[in-house]
């Protein structure tokens, strides 16, 4: 309390004012606290306030204002954990040109910070921090010394990985006979047809609708165009449609634009267009596939900035916003979504030198690994704010399907270093063989459903994948182990080539069931339809390939001979709301993926072996081809 002291021969203020006592007391009071909220206020001043560095000492000042800073700065970082939804796309966590000025030990600090605290990274003392879009840039601070040390912009040597693979990209075309030939170049011939009205009719939408001969845009792709045209690149190149693969090629350079502003499905942006970007940079060699590929991958960052890393689903591509989508329970991530994406982001960092693609993908094996898994299990949706399962609904078709994918592919892309994928996919086949397989009364294998202990016995399109991952790990299996599972896959793939013969049009429906009597067809109207996909003959190329028993080509020339039949149109490939009409309905749409995966695949069903190797690649889910890395491909001289 301040006290006004009475001066000789002078009345004091309030009785100069002829004030009584009460009112005294109250000016007393008002005055007081006028004059500590003047003085309270110096602390509050900025830094370079001269009235503030006249009443504190220099070293108060000093620490009042890192003190504010260090709040500040707390502040910026608890609002960007607490939110997850940026508005705009992050910058990489460490630039691929890394500053001169920031001494290694320092960035390599920072980056492990980062990695280990997410979004919300700590800022090492002595420096400041820009935060964008959730990850974190270290700069030195003010009056630092400058480092010695300068870091070479990364390259990938191109040359060297184009040396290091075992067989030629497009085959030796050596011995092989007429017949093969010749179903191999009809394939081709319909490739063709489907680019060629593709391109008349909707170059530059995402998928042609050849009934009315127009484009469809569609909601998937946050505004992005051209799926086809990217999903179609790859097969163009193998199929040596040369004069196609031009034009496509032409497009990206001149229309494909990514600076959109529109809701986009993570994983299927994902699937095809990086995948497609990073699969046709690895078969040419042209940087504007791979300049794509990285500016698109870091549009996708973003959609890790929750609580657990686990992303969501649904990302504008234009703010960074990410959400899940509206229909998933609780808010959940879809197990197939967020698990599968390792594959294409190893690559963005092998291309990039940036380790944050990366280590995005490795946190989710990390939360993966934590969470307990029911009956050993990986349920189809999970929180990506706890990090626990929401649903105990199990599918090796849709939701679930590509997550065990990437477990095995992930192994093989690393050329059989990757100990944690194999033994996650090792683990989850022995929990799937335990209590999803099961044999029909009539000797079919199939692979049930799991809704929290109760099985629905049905399988979907999307799980006839599974005969050909199967018999992909079991190639790389021993004993007895290798034998019982090239039977399963065997086994699997057999029942799935009973849903299409037992259809009026010999293609499968969407999903067939066992039961009420019924074996390997769909029961439901809602499940009898075909949109051209690629699962069946996926599963039937790798058997193939693994095998070599002529029943798989032979199954797929009847898809050929179905297809041709009963989805070629005037103007490309169109779906059937109905495979048990021989009158079908035609659903107007030619799916991108029909180019980017049936159609190679069967190609690929009628190619010898070292087309595509398997010993030098791995297809993504869309059926991408990637390489497997069977050396470190840095340029010479990089650190």
């Amino acid at each position: 309390m301040v006290v006004l002291r009475k001066l000789p021969g002078m009345p004091g203020w309030p009785a100069a004012l002829g004030l009584r006592l009460p009112q005294k007391f109250l000016f007393l009071l008002f005055l007081s606290g006028l004059l500590t909220l003047c003085f309270g206020a110096l602390f509050l001043l900025p830094d370079s306030s001269r009235f503030k560095r006249l009443f504190l000492p220099r070293r108060a000042t000093a620490s009042a204002s890192s003190s504010s800073s260090a709040s500040s700065s707390s502040a910026s970082s608890s609002s960007t954990r607490d939110t997850d939804l940026p508005r705009s796309p992050p910058a990489a966590a460490e630039p691929r040109h890394a500053s001169p000025a920031a001494p290694r030990r320092l960035r390599e600090k920072l980056r492990t910070a980062t990695r280990m605290a997410g979004p919300a990274a700590r800022t090492a003392p002595g420096s400041r921090q820009q935060v964008q879009g959730g990850e974190s840039r270290a700069q030195p601070a003010s009056g630092a010394p400058p480092a010695r040390e300068t870091r070479a912009p990364f390259r990938f040597d191109y040359e060297r990985f184009r040396r290091s693979l075992r067989h030629p990209v497009r085959g030796g075309r050596s011995g092989e006979d007429p017949e093969t030939r010749a179903r191999r170049m009809k394939i081709k011939e319909m490739m063709k047809f489907a680019w060629d009205n593709y391109k008349q009719y909707a170059l530059g939408k995402n998928e042609l609708r050849p009934l009315t001969k127009n484009g469809h845009i569609g909601n998937m792709f946050g505004g992005l165009r051209g799926a086809t045209v990217i999903d179609a690149l790859d097969t163009l190149y193998i199929m040596e449609l040369e004069e196609e693969f031009q034009e496509a090629k032409q497009w990206v350079e001149k229309s494909f634009d990514l600076n959109v502003n529109g809701e986009a499905s993570l994983f299927e942006v994902n699937i095809r267009y990086i995948g497609g970007l990073l699969a046709t940079y690895y078969l040419t060699g042209e940087e504007v596939f791979k300049s794509k590929a990285l500016e698109l991958g870091e549009k996708l960052l973003p959609a890790f900035n929750t609580p657990t890393g686990i992303p969501r689903g649904v990302i504008n591509l234009g703010s960074g916003m990410s959400w899940s989508w509206g229909w998933a329970s609780a808010g959940s991530s879809i197990l197939a979504e967020f698990g599968t994406l390792h594959l294409e982001f190893l690559h963005l960092s092998e291309l990039s030198g940036n380790p944050v693609f990366a280590e995005k993908v490795r946190n989710i094996r990390r939360v993966l690994s934590r969470v307990e898994k029911p009956q050993g299990l990986y349920p189809n949706f999970l929180s990506p704010v706890t990090g626990s399962w929401v649903q105990h609904h199990v599918s090796i078709g849709g939701l679930g399907d590509s997550f065990y994918e990437y477990l095995i592919k992930s192994w093989l892309m690393s050329d059989k270093k990757d100990s944690e994928a194999k033994k996650m996919y090792d683990d989850a086949l022995e929990a799937i063989e335990k209590h999803l397989v099961k044999k029909s009364a009539g000797g079919l294998t199939y692979i049930a459903e799991w809704r929290g202990g109760i099985l629905d016995h049905k399988m979907g399109h999307l799980a006839c994948f599974s005969g050909g991952m199967i018999a992909l790990g079991a190639e790389h299996s021993t004993g007895d182990r290798r034998q019982r599972h090239m039977e399963l896959a065997a086994e699997i793939t057999s029942t799935c080539h009973e849903s299409y013969t037992r259809s009026d049009t010999k293609l499968g429906p969407e999903a067939f069931r066992f039961d009420a009597g019924s074996e390997a067809t769909a029961t439901r109207l809602s499940e009898r339809y075909y949109i051209l996909r690629p699962e069946v003959v996926e599963s039937y190329m790798y058997l193939w390939r693994l095998t070599h028993q002529p029943k798989y080509r032979h199954w797929g020339w009847e898809v050929v001979q179905a297809l041709e039949k009963h989805c070629r149109v005037e103007a490309g490939f169109s779906g059937i709301r109905d495979v048990y009409t021989t009158t079908p309905n035609h659903d107007n749409m030619q799916q991108s993926f029909f180019l980017a995966e049936t159609l190679k695949y069967l190609y690929l069903l009628f190619c010898e072996d070292d087309v595509l190797s398997l010993e030098d690649w791995v297809f993504n889910t869309e059926a991408h081809p990637l390489p497997i890395n069977h050396t470190d491909l840095k340029a010479a001289g990089q650190p």
